[in-house]
């Protein structure tokens, strides 16, 4: 090994540079004794023995020195297979210390960055995945009704306008996935960044009740707000509305047509929190932890087209705003999700 020959020649080089310099040293003691050889022969020896006394110190530490670097070495071809295999125990043993500690650091970052990119194609590979399980049934339902259209066994024009009407809805529900889970990905990837001003939260209250305005009217629903005009939070409004307007077309979903869906906000000195709450179905208990799943839906039968990332984007947009998000329900009377975001 490389460290082996360095010892060598360290040995090889001090026993060189010692023996010249011991006999230039006795040739200039001699002289300088007057030719007294007792004083030149113990001087001689005496310094001759310091200097052995010293190679041999220097020569420990030298080994000690190559015997760690060796170990450090060893420990880097061990992190190329695999950063897991060093532990921080290992790097405080050892004199080396700075560079000990800075390869640790080395480590550190190339493990987390192994984890970051393993993660990220998991994720990536859960979200080519959930794209593609979810586009095969509306495509197989626009492949069903272009080919009926294709081989005229549509010809009422009534008949040929529901089909129509149908893979239009089709095709909505895909674009609307599509983009929910585009945007769920580019939140989940830390690609958005929330731009936090003060908002006012009847304003958000408004909009997100006008943004469902077209299914609470269809079904002769009210969205009743409470929210007092000087309550204001630092959120990106924007994405807040949005997260509301998911929960408020999941309330209007699973509530009784002409029923009223209660939005309200309440404000104190430790937080904020804003309660969507119909009085539908409710949620059985035994549901309540998978209801922000991707694709998790309780009742398909309620709303078929449904596609159910909904909630599943509106936590990821609320925790990426700092706030929590919870539900409570109970069968046939009531179910009310609570969005908390605490002041620092």
């Amino acid at each position: 090994m490389k460290s082996s020959y360095e010892r060598k020649k360290y040995i090889y080089s001090f026993v060189w540079i010692g023996f010249v310099s011991i006999v230039i040293l006795a040739v200039w003691l001699y002289i300088a004794f007057g030719g007294n050889v007792l004083y030149t022969v113990i001087s001689t020896v005496m310094i001759a023995a310091a200097l052995v006394i010293s190679g041999i110190a220097g020569y420990r530490r030298m080994d000690e020195v190559y015997s760690e670097v060796e170990n450090i070495s060893e420990k880097m071809v061990k992190v190329m297979d695999s950063p897991d295999v060093v532990t921080e125990e290992e790097f405080r043993q050892g004199t080396i210390g700075i560079l000990y500690t800075n390869f640790y650091k080395m480590v550190s970052f190339l493990r987390e960055s192994r984890e970051k990119e393993l993660s990220e194609k998991i994720f990536l590979r859960d979200i080519i995945s959930d794209i593609s399980h979810q586009l095969k049934t509306p495509l197989a339902s626009l492949n069903i009704f272009v080919d009926m259209l294709l081989d005229d066994k549509v010809t009422d024009s009534d008949r040929k306008r529901q089909v129509l009407t149908e893979a239009r809805n089709q095709l909505s529900r895909m674009e609307w996935m599509v983009l929910s889970l585009l945007k769920l990905a580019r939140i989940e990837a830390g690609a958005i960044v929330f731009q936090k001003q003060s908002w006012n939260m009847d304003v958000i209250c408004a909009q997100a009740a006008d943004g469902v305005r077209y299914l609470t009217d269809k079904r002769e629903q009210k969205v009743v707000i409470k929210c007092d005009s000087n309550i204001k939070l630092d959120c990106d409004g924007d994405w807040l509305t949005e997260a509301i307007i998911n929960l408020l077309k999941n309330a209007s979903d699973y509530s009784e047509n002409g029923t009223e869906i209660d939005l309200s906000v309440e404000q104190n000195d430790l937080f904020a929190r804003i309660y969507v709450m119909d009085h539908g179905m409710g949620i059985p208990e035994s549901e309540l932890p998978n209801i922000f799943k991707r694709f998790y839906r309780v009742n398909q039968e309620v709303n078929p087209n449904s596609v159910g990332i909904g909630l599943s984007l509106t936590k990821s947009i609320v925790e990426g705003m700092g706030g929590r998000i919870t539900v409570k329900s109970v069968l046939n009377e009531y179910t009310c999700f609570e969005i908390t975001f605490v002041h620092i």
